[in-house]
């Protein structure tokens, strides 16, 4: 039986992928927001950590910045491309001394004792990708954290993709990129946008289960020897307050990286990517913007949350 993880496994294994995930922030303008945003949250909250559990820790986009911070870090991951990829990074910038590397599950982490890490943190929607486990990997996380937990999650009500199949399109930097994504939407989005007619029955669908994909689909995908993207799951806000909350975690606090960002056109936020100053100050307030409350689900893609163990 083909399995949530057996599916993550074969995609975030495919040889390119570390070499796509390292040239996001040169790419793409959304990521560079919530890059600023999550590095920002994580400094501003490391009272008392001294060592950090990365689940999903990719290349390395956070693990290593806390280990350049002199914590200890393990890093966890599916992918043993990513992982090398993270080792590489880490000797270059020589802390791999304070690093641990780990390859495996998310959906298993008996490995690790209740507590074990002060800091728990897993971004850019590794969660998402463990459906239909997703509830009981929050809750393995919250297990080996011992003060606190920093995630990130799709979020259903930023998820509107099926609407506008383009808007990724305004948040590409550098137009002359080879990034297969970027490429894509530069060649074709704006044809394909003329003639697009949303399909409500599909959009209402996904509002009512948070699957954009389809599970059978992907499974059947899956078994032809292909390597379809993972079954995801993107969360409501209250929805992933109240699994929280079941874990006992404690003061809350959500965020929607990129919420600012949707209502400005993309020439200006070239402009601004392109003045250091400015894109240094356009980040600031991203980050108190995108904070507020009436901002939280309304991020680019991803719904953070932070709390206390």
């Amino acid at each position: 039986m083909t399995t949530s993880t057996d599916i993550s496994r074969r995609f975030w294994n495919l040889p390119q992928k570390a070499s796509e995930e390292t040239t996001r922030e040169q790419t793409f303008i959304d990521d560079i927001i919530q890059k600023a945003h999550i590095e920002r949250l994580l400094l501003e909250n490391l009272s008392g950590v001294h060592t950090v559990f990365d689940g999903g820790a990719g290349y390395g986009r956070f693990s290593i910045l806390l280990a350049k911070h002199g914590l200890k870090v393990t890093h966890f991951d599916i992918s043993e491309c990513m992982i090398a990829k993270a080792k590489e990074i880490a000797e270059r910038d020589g802390v791999v001394d304070n690093m641990t590397f780990i390859h495996g599950e998310l959906e298993d982490l008996s490995e690790f004792s209740d507590s074990q890490f002060d800091m728990v943190m897993s971004f850019d929607a590794p969660i998402s990708y463990t459906y239909p486990n997703h509830v009981a990997v929050v809750g393995s996380l919250a297990r080996i954290a011992s003060k606190r937990l920093v995630i990130s999650v799709y979020s259903r009500l930023a998820w509107t993709y099926q609407l506008d199949p383009t808007q990724k399109l305004k948040y590409i930097l550098d137009k002359n990129t080879r990034d297969p994504l970027a490429r894509w939407t530069l060649e074709h989005a704006i044809g394909h946008l003329a003639d697009y007619k949303p399909d409500m029955t599909s959009v209402w669908e996904f509002f009512k289960t948070g699957l954009m994909e389809k599970p059978e689909e992907t499974a059947v995908a899956y078994d032809k020897g292909n390597s379809p993207w993972p079954v995801s799951y993107s969360f409501m806000p209250d929805e992933l307050t109240s699994i929280l909350e079941s874990t006992g975690a404690k003061g809350i606090k959500l965020s929607g990286p990129g919420a600012l960002s949707r209502s400005i056109p993309g020439e200006v936020l070239t402009n601004i990517m392109q003045d250091e100053r400015l894109k240094q100050e356009f980040l600031d307030f991203c980050y108190w913007y995108d904070s507020q409350p009436w901002c939280v689900g309304m991020g680019k893609d991803n719904l953070v949350a932070i709390a206390d163990i």
